[in-house]
């Protein structure tokens, strides 16, 4: 295929509006897939993706269109995610195309995530098509949709705004044309050194890693010595191919093509996503810029269940070369023993990854509370420490002062819920910025600590906007925080995988919640164990886990004098001591830190 007839592009929108089932048409009017293959949400085929409705993973895949000027034309497009959460897949795609499709939704219209990737798009400089989804929907409001995408971007006027239905296949032709003539072909040169960009891989358990590839200039072909300029790491593929979705083995990839290289390697470190891939014989003399990393803002520990460390270590491994935005390093927990620290983009992120660590490695895996990162400053220290992990907190007494990461928030709601949820916000410790209109809809911005929206704020946010508000967050900076270190002792011995860290004001409400929460769901011995809240050295909340069986040793009941003095020597304190190393923590434990109204 001569490079003026290819087209690489990349299908972008907020969550549900309905780019998977645009892409399922595209392929069905391709004849990129058949008939009797065609099946909906087909490109995601993740168990979690298919379980939540969403996309998480971006996927190519090659389209060859013969257009109605006569050409052939080869579309490479990218179905990227939605939620706010997978904004570092989004970035990835966009940096692999040349154009993209942005799908509004007519019944809901602009929402947070459709202006968070056009300006994804913008800042990528690609050519931006606006396409109105749903017009078919009885409580579609076409109108209004394209006076909310014209007054996102002025520039739109000057072109087309298709209205098509995806479900039905509306207007989808018009789709396909208006690729062609709009977005612009691949620039580069066929005989010059090989350049291609790395923008996305996966592990394969018989292959090893697989790189999912754009080549800027010259030939990539099976069999032949290249290098990855960033890790500077040598390796011989064994084959190449294109994504139909499937993978297709071909002869070679030119400038233009997006397609895919098995490496051969089996270390997850050895690739990076965003490396420049060349040729060991004649290499490019510059690397492409790559990508600028991920940053976490949630982080939670993960401990295998039972004696399952290898098996988690190996899983988290092959997911994190499969999610470039999952981060993790070793630690470990005197109640839990060896795990991770792991880093993600939000709490969506990560349910996801749990949720695929069972289902595609079959491990259960315990989660701890999830925090954000805080600058502490200690006495006599000139640098703050940055600290992820409560267990790491430093002692109050040598604390001088903590600044926490604060949110820009942008929430937009139906006017006839904003009380209940500039209500939420104050509850959250937001501070309100500025207020606007869209259109019909408004517009809040916030200023929130992101550990107040870490876990569960977005759901909140849709219960009292019954499922209509969107929200959209990027790190502000870090502020003066006044915060404390809760310590959970359980029968007197610290648990230190429990420990998490709150604004001083919740502390007595969240402890108090707590320990009432924990008398349920820690399992019982033979004696009562108490369960303490401990805060800069005082318990202020406190509760007994009963026994598993009535004490006669302070029953009013008379009973035999052995069975008094055996109970009592159940319970002594050496008992407790004894004991104190195996206490058991189910997720049930965690769930109850999670679970709490902070």
């Amino acid at each position: 295929m001569k490079i003026s007839n290819i087209r690489n592009f990349a299908i972008i929108a907020h969550i549900d509006h309905g780019k998977s089932t645009l892409a399922d048409r595209i392929m069905e009017l391709t004849n990129t897939v058949s008939q009797r293959e065609s099946q909906a949400q087909l490109l995601d085929d993740l168990a979690v993706e298919q379980a939540h409705g969403v996309t998480v993973k971006s996927r190519t895949v090659r389209n060859y269109y013969q257009a109605d000027n006569g050409e052939e034309y080869e579309y490479n497009f990218i179905d990227t995610p939605g939620h706010v959460d997978f904004t570092y897949e989004v970035s990835k795609s966009l940096a692999a195309s040349d154009g993209a499709l942005l799908l509004v939704d007519a019944t809901k219209g602009v929402q947070a995530q459709t202006v968070a990737n056009f300006r994804l798009a913008k800042a990528n400089n690609l050519v931006v098509i606006p396409v109105i989804n749903k017009i078919d929907a009885q409580a579609a409001e076409v109108e209004r949709t394209e006076q909310e995408i014209l007054s996102l971007a002025p520039e739109f006027a000057d072109g087309p705004i298709l209205k098509i239905s995806a479900k039905t296949g509306l207007n989808i032709h018009d789709v396909l044309e208006i690729i062609h003539t709009e977005i612009p072909a691949p620039q580069g040169d066929r005989q010059a050194p090989l350049k291609a960009l790395v923008f996305d891989s996966q592990y394969d358990s018989f292959k090893g890693i697989i790189a999912y590839v754009r080549v800027i200039d010259g030939q990539l072909k099976a069999n032949e010595d290249l290098h990855l300029m960033a890790n500077q790491q040598r390796i011989k593929p064994n084959e190449v191919g294109i994504l139909t979705p499937q993978r297709v083995a071909t002869k070679e990839l030119v400038a233009g093509d997006v397609g895919y290289v098995i490496t051969g390697l089996k270390d997850p470190h050895a690739l990076r996503v965003g490396d420049t891939l060349t040729s060991t014989a004649k290499p490019t003399t510059t690397a492409l810029p790559g990508y600028e990393p991920a940053k976490s803002v949630v982080f939670a520990g993960f401990y295998p269940k039972g004696d399952n460390f290898n098996d988690l270590q190996l899983a988290v491994e092959k997911l994190a070369l499969n999610d470039t935005s999952f981060e993790y390093h070793q630690e470990n927990s005197d109640a839990l023993g060896a795990g991770f620290r792991c880093g993600f983009l939000g709490i969506f992120h990560l349910q996801i990854i749990r949720e695929r660590l069972q289902n595609e490695y079959g491990l259960d895996v315990l989660t701890t509370a999830p925090n954000v990162t805080y600058n502490v400053h200690v006495k006599n220290q000139s640098e703050a420490v940055a600290i992820n992990n409560p267990i790491r907190f430093p002692s109050f007494e040598t604390i001088d002062y903590v600044e926490e990461p604060f949110a820009k928030a942008t929430i937009t709601i139906q006017a006839d819920v904003l009380g209940s949820v500039m209500k939420l916000a104050e509850q959250h410790k937001g501070m309100l910025v500025d207020m606007a209109n869209q259109g019909e809809l408004i517009v809040l911005e916030y200023r929130i600590p992101f550990a107040e929206i870490a876990y569960d704020f977005f759901n909140q946010l849709k219960s009292v906007s019954h499922g209509y508000a969107t929200l959209m967050t990027e790190f502000d900076e870090y502020d003066l925080t006044d915060v404390v270190k809760i310590e959970v002792h359980v029968n007197y011995a610290k648990v230190d995988a429990l420990s998490f860290v709150v604004h001083r004001d919740d502390a007595a409400k969240v402890t108090q919640e707590l320990v009432h929460k924990l008398k349920n769901v820690i399992p019982r011995k033979l004696y009562p164990m108490p369960v303490q809240a401990i805060v800069e050295g005082k318990a202020i909340a406190r509760v007994d886990v009963p026994p598993l069986r009535k004490n006669a040793a302070v029953s009013g009941d008379k009973k035999s004098i052995s069975k008094k003095q055996a109970l009592l020597r159940r319970q002594s304190v050496n008992k407790r001591q004894a004991a104190q190393s195996d206490i058991e923590l189910p997720q049930e434990v965690f769930n109850a830190i999670l679970e709490l109204e902070k």
